[in-house]
């Protein structure tokens, strides 16, 4: 999404150097494309972590693409909110987001596709543009974003288990519309959390509130 800042910190690098290098083998012997999806609610550190492992991958030799769901959204930001305020059912994966577009996205990169076009969500201009998203040399691609353990074309799973209490400090910092302390996003956050509670069921990899990380499967 155009005016993301990603800034890495220490937890999330020794995240990823903890899951890089027990896919690594898994990623080399693998003939197709591969794909990573990092989830958790909002403000975890999915596009962080997500940024870290390519960032891993990179230092061991393999190019690796990050896309974000947030890109997928039906409706830009702005937009969005006001249709949660409007519609009580206007809230998760199947109303939301365009999960068949990003899911069809990873099946054409492992498929061998040269690119992809994807949605690009522009924040402040609260519009949605479009992007060729160029694979040639890519050996991973990974996507992060809440829902993204749903998606089919998935090689690993990464989850990352921090609740809306947990994240309250990272959410202050890139405060996204003065949503912090808003009452109606607080109880979204509340939903979210209830839809997907469950992800980590779903996961290879749990990362802890702490950090540590957990392989499950």
């Amino acid at each position: 999404m155009k005016g993301d800042i990603i800034v890495l910190e220490a937890h999330h690098i020794a995240a990823a150097k903890q899951i890089v290098p027990q896919i690594l083998d898994a990623i080399k012997t693998k003939p197709t494309r591969y794909t990573i999806t990092v989830a958790g609610e909002s403000g975890s550190g999915k596009s962080e972590t997500g940024k870290a492992i390519a960032d891993e991958l990179a230092a061991a030799g393999i190019n690796a693409v990050l896309i974000g769901q947030d890109d997928y959204f039906v409706l830009p930001p702005k937009s969005n909110d006001a249709r949660r305020r409007e519609d009580p059912e206007w809230l998760g994966p199947h109303v939301e987001v365009k999960m068949d577009l990003l899911d069809g996205n990873l099946k054409a990169a492992i498929e061998g596709a040269e690119s992809f076009v994807k949605p690009l969500i522009d924040y402040n201009a609260n519009s949605v543009e479009e992007q060729v998203v160029d694979l040639t040399g890519v050996k991973v691609v990974i996507a992060e974003g809440t829902y993204t353990s749903l998606l089919k074309h998935v090689d690993t799973r990464v989850f990352i288990a921090r609740n809306r209490m947990d994240t309250l400090e990272h959410r202050k910092k890139r405060n996204r519309g003065n949503e912090v302390g808003d009452p109606f996003i607080e109880n979204v956050l509340k939903m979210e959390h209830k839809i997907i509670a469950g992800h980590r069921f779903l996961a290879d990899f749990v990362i802890t509130k702490e950090y540590g990380v957990l392989r499950v499967a």
